[in-house]
């Protein structure tokens, strides 16, 4: 990357308490391999920020991760979900469902969000302690049920149906062993799809059967889509809106209240300024942490040829600390900092290209309604720090258990 690449350095940034990964799971001082290699299982493991955009925006690499191969090969399915779509059929699902993300559109949404947000920092104060993974979990589910149109479930307890999805101990990464291989487990994650249908995706359909909605659902049906599609189609963009959602607004919340100038600089920034701090936080904590893509055709990356039909195991996190890209603080909080021409805030956490996430504005913007109205309790206090795991099925990181509490004169009042 040469100097014009680069804008000019932004100020030092503001000394930080503690701005370091609290998820990574290599070591930050750990050497950083090649840029692209191939492994012992065959995979190319590609770290460099330019190699996985490049894959990433390649019409020769094909989606591979999250169960994309499995689902291709279901009967019912005529129609792929978005995630696992690929080619012009892709592109123009894209344009079709664009304007549920849009910004103008988003922002109809926030009197909804808004709302969501106040009901659960005023229900932490009138109980005075509660795990925070728990009201992002709430937060997140409402408004992705809301904009993909999960709004008529028969019985609550939708996050409960669709968590269950992503704890079966499965191994998303193409070609490795399950871990969801017993009979009891297969069994399990049946009827967990037979509830998720009959409590939640039938009745949405029903009801926009009757009447259309300004949502996801009624999109679908408009197209033609039959039960088992839309079905499908709700759990990929549920999954995507609730479990990622919910752990990016634990993790944002773990860095602002460990360090209180990043706080302080949050709390009473401009909107702009506070989707600078959540940016450069998630750009540091990717939820995905590993992106899947397999060769259509050979693919040259940095001198090495990717034969056809090889799989391309994309580290976010590494690919996001970049020195090349990021400079020698790269591992280090600091909202606003210069970025190479053409890469976003977040780097690769959405993803690029074609499958770059839709609801990425929408994600940033209920975080920061809901974390905003948090923070600005200002006696509020981790209880107990969360407890780190990684969800082979998502590949990605969840926090559990992280207890914060409003201070005895708050939760009295």
């Amino acid at each position: 990357m040469t100097t014009s690449d680069r804008t000019a350095s932004p100020p030092r940034c503001p000394v930080h308490d503690d701005t370091a990964s609290f998820t990574r799971r290599t070591a930050s001082d750990a050497p950083r391999e090649g840029a692209v290699e191939r492994d012992e299982h065959g995979l190319y493991r590609v770290r460099s920020l330019s190699a996985a955009r490049e894959v990433l925006r390649s019409e020769d690499a094909r989606q591979a991760g999250f169960m994309a191969e499995v689902a291709g090969g279901v009967k019912q399915l005529h129609n792929l979900p978005v995630l696992f779509e690929e080619g012009e059929k892709h592109h123009e699902m894209r344009r079709s469902t664009a304007r549920y993300f849009t910004p103008t559109h988003v922002a109809t949404y926030q009197p909804m969000i808004a709302a969501l947000a106040d009901d659960l920092v005023g229900e932490l104060a009138r109980v005075g302690e509660a795990n925070l993974d728990d009201l992002s979990l709430k937060l997140a589910v409402n408004v992705a049920a809301r904009v993909v149109g999960l709004t008529s479930s028969r019985l609550p307890g939708l996050e409960r149906r669709v968590i269950a999805f992503v704890e079966s101990g499965a191994n998303s990464e193409p070609g490795a062993a399950s871990g969801a291989t017993s009979r009891m487990e297969a069994w399990r994650q049946q009827a967990n799809m037979a509830l998720f249908y009959l409590l939640d995706v039938k009745p949405a359909i029903q009801a926009r059967r009757t009447r259309r909605r300004d949502d996801l659902i009624s999109h679908l049906l408009d197209r033609g889509y039959n039960d088992v599609e839309i079905m499908t189609e709700c759990l990929t963009y549920g999954t995507a809106g609730m479990v990622t959602t919910r752990e990016f607004i634990s993790v944002a919340a773990w860095h602002l209240l460990r360090d209180a100038a990043l706080r302080a600089e949050y709390v009473h920034g401009t909107e702009p300024q506070r989707h600078a701090v959540l940016h450069e936080i998630l750009r540091l904590e990717p939820v995905v942490t590993t992106l899947y893509r397999r060769a259509e055709r050979p693919i040259v990356l940095n001198d090495l040829t990717i034969p056809e039909g090889s799989v391309l195991a994309l580290d976010v996190q590494e690919a996001n600390t970049d020195p090349a890209a990021f400079g020698e603080d790269a591992q280090q909080i600091c909202p606003g900092r210069a970025l190479p021409r053409g890469v976003q805030a977040p780097a690769l956490s959405f993803g690029d290209g074609h499958h770059r996430c839709p609801g990425a504005f929408l994600a940033i913007r209920e975080s920061d309604v809901f974390l905003r109205r948090l923070l600005l309790w200002q006696d509020l206090e981790i209880v107990s720090e969360p407890r780190l795991r990684f969800n082979e099925v998502v590949k990605g990181y969840e926090l559990r258990g992280f207890r914060v509490r409003l201070g005895r004169s708050k939760a009295r009042t």
